[in-house]
């Protein structure tokens, strides 16, 4: 029995022989970090995402640190969604914030601007982390920009699961003050591990570039140390995987939108509710989210296609962040995210790659009709 998987690498033969023998030569140089591979795959990427910098980091959770370090948010009330990745929420707390739990809406499994209104007149917020939940970008964000401002509230985008996502002709990482990207192996795009910020701020991504550093502005390597920074840098070979992988990203989303276009218009013609990205110019698809009527559902459904060979990827989340043992004394917790609480364990998510094959898509069709038809 063939099997589907919700991970692949995308390199093809050719590319793995140039990325080997580049790191030959990466090696044999002995420049293994901030090195001109670093510097191109910056450059490449903040003009991928539309803004003046990008600062290279070690993970994403480091990235979101770092930007976290620059909005000073020791002792701020920061908003997130409770449906995200522990490092979300505990990248407030290492940096001295206080995390204040955002429902989503059912639709697209992200907030909304009225949610966030809620939260901002209940609890007097400093500051917002809107994550793009499975590469979701919410409909109104635009307007969530627009009232951050307003209100004077910095605004950091999780960028993590979406990367070449993008709606009104801007792409996620474009709209706020700053944003982080992971390159984590199982995300869009990978350089085996990574991450990256990207901002117009100059001070912030001279910031970045210090606080990955150990705290040196003065160039990359001696100086004087300035911030209590750290060693966040990525490798030399890492920045040039990444290289490799972004020169073919919207290739590779390109895939994943045939796959998850086909899921979806399964699920239209047996009446299966979904979160659309229609009102999206492109979405990086790192997630398809399938909702059902209840958690019994879901994990019925997930068992089933796993017995057919077909497995699905973690969802976003199964348990919201509130939840969980390690954030239990969180004192702003759960009084107004009952949305979160009620779907999250309801939906599933397909095991949509850039390598999904025309005939995965045909087997994942015809296993959902069985199963849901």
């Amino acid at each position: 029995m063939s099997t589907i998987k919700p991970f692949f690498l995308d390199l093809t033969q050719s590319e793995i022989d140039n990325i080997t023998s580049t790191f030959g030569d990466i090696l044999s140089s002995g420049q293994l970090i901030l090195g001109k591979y670093t510097k191109q795959f910056e450059d490449e990427f903040a003009s991928y995402i539309g803004t003046k910098y990008a600062v290279s980091m070690n993970s994403g959770t480091s990235a979101l640190e770092a930007l976290l370090i620059h909005h000073k948010a020791k002792g701020k009330k920061v908003a997130v969604p409770t449906n995200t990745n522990f490092a979300s929420v505990a990248a407030i707390i290492h940096t001295g914030g206080v995390p204040v739990y955002m429902d989503m809406t059912k639709e697209h499994f992200v907030p909304d601007l009225k949610i966030l209104k809620t939260i901002v007149e209940r609890y007097d917020i400093d500051g917002v982390m809107w994550v793009h939940i499975g590469g979701i970008i919410s409909p109104d964000f635009i307007e969530v920009v627009e009232y951050c401002k307003s209100k004077g509230i910095f605004l950091i985008e999780d960028a993590a699961h979406a990367h070449g996502s993008s709606m009104g002709g801007i792409k996620a990482g474009a709209y706020a003050d700053g944003a982080a990207f992971s390159f984590f192996p199982t995300k869009v795009m990978t350089t085996m591990e990574g991450g990256m910020i990207t901002t117009n701020d100059k001070a912030l991504a001279d910031l970045a570039k210090s606080l990955r550093n150990q705290g040196k502005r003065d160039g990359d390597f001696g100086g004087l140390h300035y911030d209590l920074g750290n060693s966040w840098r990525i490798s030399e070979i890492a920045a040039y995987m990444g290289l490799v992988q972004l020169a073919k990203l919207d290739d590779m989303i390109e895939r994943r939108s045939v796959a998850a276009n086909s899921i979806a218009s399964t699920l239209d013609s047996i009446g299966v509710n979904y979160c659309s990205t229609s009102h999206m110019e492109q979405a990086s698809n790192y997630k398809f989210i399938i909702q059902f009527e209840s958690k019994k559902k879901a994990g019925a459904i997930r068992e089933s296609l796993k017995e057919m060979g077909i497995f699905c990827g973690g969802g976003v989340y199964e348990m919201p962040c509130h939840q969980h043992p390690v954030f239990s004394d969180i004192s702003y917790t759960a009084d107004g995210v009952k949305v979160s609480e009620e779907w999250c364990g309801r939906h599933i998510c397909p095991p949509i790659t850039s390598g999904t094959t025309s005939e995965d898509i045909l087997f994942m069709q015809a296993a959902l009709r069985e199963l849901l038809g």
